[in-house]
């Protein structure tokens, strides 16, 4: 059932699924209506540091199975947002309805060194079988043969996979993804994009990304969202048949529009959407 992220009244949920079982709630979560979806409802989110104003009266919606990407100037509320999302910034100020589960791939791996990839792979999980779960996950991101590697070992490319494989095995409704390819080179970045567009094709999760890279966002994503002045500002419907070439004149268009929205002049030389936004820890 959906989780209630916030201390306030429910929100009516996006559209039911029902092909999937009720879950309990989550301990110290408001009760949610019976069912379950895999969508996302943000309505009236606040959130400030330090007597700032980062985040104000922001509502989002992402439809079930939906690939959201928000982009954003640095300092703008992108990762605040979606921390709130995941439940992982405390108590924010409105009202967050989400799927019972949820998994978060960050930009950095974040694995332990002194675990074999399998057990970084399964690290909070219960239950049996829980090698035979991580090397499956595993499998799903090309690195079964890893499974008893240690983390040291991998490159940053195979290190952002199994973290991707930490994200599978726990069968996410909701999948959010904090700038996960931002440190890796442009081939190894192009290589996971790839990955994590078929692995939404297969498992159909609803995406939150947060991305400085308007290519990214274009590639991936079937909506681009634009925060600015503490709120969303703009939306695009990314409506490319996929998989989307880089030269189709409405990927063009769109990039050029994403740019306006992100103050970023299209036609001055080779100026992406990452000159906006240095990944800072409010971007």
């Amino acid at each position: 059932m959906p989780r209630l992220l916030s201390k306030h009244a429910a929100v009516p949920p996006p559209p039911v699924s029902a092909d999937r079982p009720s879950a309990p709630g989550a301990p110290g979560r408001a009760p949610a209506p019976d069912g379950t979806h895999n969508g996302v409802r943000v309505r009236g989110l606040s959130r400030g540091f330090d007597g700032r104003a980062v985040l104000e009266n922001l509502d989002l919606d992402i439809a079930p199975g939906e690939f959201v990407a928000l982009l954003g100037p640095s300092g703008s509320g992108k990762s605040t947002l979606l921390r709130a999302v995941g439940g992982l910034d405390g108590d924010p100020d409105g009202r967050i309805a989400v799927p019972e589960r949820v998994a978060t791939v960050f930009q950095e791996h974040r694995l332990l060194p002194w675990e074999r990839v399998w057990k970084n792979v399964t690290l909070g999980l219960g239950g049996g079988l829980l090698r035979e779960r991580a090397v499956a996950a595993l499998g799903e991101v090309g690195l079964a043969d890893r499974a008893d590697a240690w983390p040291g070992t991998l490159s940053g490319g195979e290190a952002q996979r199994v973290a991707l494989g930490r994200a599978l095995v726990r069968t996410p409704q909701l999948l959010l993804l904090d700038e996960p390819f931002a440190a890796l080179d442009a081939l190894t970045r192009l290589k996971a994009q790839q990955l994590v567009e078929r692995l939404w094709e297969q498992h159909r999760p609803s995406v939150l990304l947060v991305t400085h890279d308007v290519e990214e966002a274009l590639l991936l994503a079937d909506r681009a969202v634009l925060l600015g002045d503490r709120t969303l500002s703009q939306e695009f419907v990314v409506d490319i048949p996929r998989p989307r070439p880089l030269d189709h004149p409405r990927f063009v268009e769109l990039r050029r529009q994403l740019l306006l929205g992100l103050g970023v002049d299209p036609d001055a030389g080779t100026a992406t959407a990452q000159n906006t936004d240095s990944g800072k820890a409010s971007s």
